[in-house]
């Protein structure tokens, strides 16, 4: 219990310099953008839309899903450019978004019910992929027939293949994300939804059981379903412990924390990395995404100097501590500040890398249903390959993904516009995901 004393007073600490901070000047108008981010959640929906649905381009898609393993899988995001929900990413992106909740949720206005309507959409679908014990759904769409068409949502004849782990054939990262993801939100609503929010927490404790119990990587059970796209090489245990931690936000039991304890000496110092064409090993430090979580890890190991056996904590240290802290945090709100800002169009090009924010955007993005002729201006079905000469016309998308962070620049602030170079020109839920919540802290900062 000591530690964790030790983590609440540091905690109250960064609180208290988060404030004292708070009081710089904007550069943009992250409001603006803040709206933005959130709107680009409506364009990647799969499943039957919503009356107040937002992006009136898209309409309802997919809502088949899971029928070839009698389950209604219908609804989730698509994860980018493409139409396979991919669970792993779109798991991280619901924890992403219901953690710029629960942080910043107060600085929203009235964009907070939007985001809380951003995770609701993935959970309801999450609920669904987790519904019978001892499985979960790790992805839902044949990802190579996929990408072998260039076709709108509303189109796919491509096959919609389920893809489950389960106790012979586990999925430890998917499913402890999934519980993250379920943990997170259950603190998001825990205010506005009671009920929902404990369904919520419930099932992430039961996901997370399984988890752990059946041990073994996704990649090796579902194989081409989620290979090469969204492998992970790096082991499922920085999931493991990210959603311990999130189980330990949410219940304060004592279980998790020494889960967390027991667990942290088995995170790998190195993971293996995709560098010029091979993999590479690279120190797993600062590491955080998707299917890396051992930043992470490493903040909740930084808290254990300060803390004694005896479990007191001595005032001396963290003074030093809080002093070092303060400078640190500072240093780190310019360095992030700079990053939001050179998305936003700070940056050699004077280029904002988010679609319909700022005067000059990209116009040509690696998106399927973007780049095609909606339903509303061409109702006829657009087959497999019919779509390849929208995919390679030169002319601007017809449909406007506001919102959407694509991939960026080169090393050289290089930067083609190119619809065909899906690394710098697809967006993705798990960019814009993690924004949501800089823009809100920027734009509480704006408003003071």
């Amino acid at each position: 219990m000591g530690s964790r004393k030790c983590m609440t007073t540091l905690l109250t600490s960064l609180a208290l310099v988060g404030m004292m901070m708070l009081g710089r000047v904007a550069s943009q108008n992250y409001g603006d953008a803040l709206s933005k981010c959130i709107l680009f959640f409506e364009g990647q929906r799969s499943g039957k839309l919503l009356s107040n649905q937002r992006v009136h381009w898209r309409k309802d898609s997919a809502f088949s899903d899971g029928s070839d393993v009698g389950m209604d899988l219908a609804g989730g995001y698509y994860d980018a450019g493409d139409n396979v929900k991919f669970n792993f990413p779109m798991a991280f992106s619901t924890t992403l978004l219901a953690w710029s909740v629960i942080e910043f949720g107060q600085s929203m206005g009235p964009d907070l019910q939007y985001a809380l309507d951003s995770v609701r959409w993935g959970t309801d679908y999450l609920l669904k992929a987790t519904k019978i014990p001892g499985t979960v759904t790790a992805a839902v769409g044949d990802p190579n027939g996929d990408h072998n068409c260039w076709q709108r949502p509303e189109d796919m004849d491509t096959p919609r293949t389920s893809y489950v782990v389960n106790q012979t054939h586990p999925g430890s990262e998917v499913s402890a994300e999934i519980a993250a993801a379920l943990a997170a939100a259950s603190l998001a609503f825990n205010s506005t939804d009671k009920n929902y929010s404990t369904l919520l927490l419930s099932r992430a404790k039961e996901v997370f059981e399984f988890a752990d119990k059946f041990r073994g990587n996704y990649k090796d059970s579902v194989g081409g379903g989620v290979c090469p796209f969204y492998c992970d090489f790096d082991g499922y245990m920085d999931e493991l412990i990210w959603g311990a931690a999130w189980l330990l936000k949410v219940t304060n039991e004592q279980m998790y924390w020494d889960y967390i304890q027991k667990n942290m000496p088995h995170l790998p110092k190195q993971v293996l990395r995709h560098v010029d064409g091979g993999l590479q090993a690279v120190d797993t430090f600062s590491e955080f995404g998707w299917d890396a979580k051992y930043a992470v890890g490493n903040e909740l190991q930084q808290f254990r100097p300060l803390c004694y056996p005896s479990g007191e904590i001595r005032v001396q240290s963290v003074a030093g501590i809080t002093y070092h802290i303060c400078y640190i945090l500072s240093r780190l709100e310019q360095i992030a500040k700079g990053q939001v800002d050179y998305i936003l169009g700070k940056n050699p090009l004077g280029m904002s890398y988010m679609v319909g924010y700022g005067q000059t955007f990209p116009q040509r993005i690696h998106h399927r249903a973007s780049s095609l002729p909606s339903i509303d201006e061409h109702p006829q079905h657009i087959k497999c390959k019919d779509g390849t000469p929208y995919f390679l016309t030169n002319n601007p998308n017809p449909n406007l993904l506001t919102g959407a962070i694509v991939g960026g620049p080169d090393a050289k602030d290089q930067f083609p516009d190119n619809r065909t170079d899906a690394p710098q020109s697809e967006p993705t839920t798990y960019i814009n995901a993690p924004f949501v919540g800089a823009l809100a802290y920027f734009k509480a900062l704006s408003e003071l």
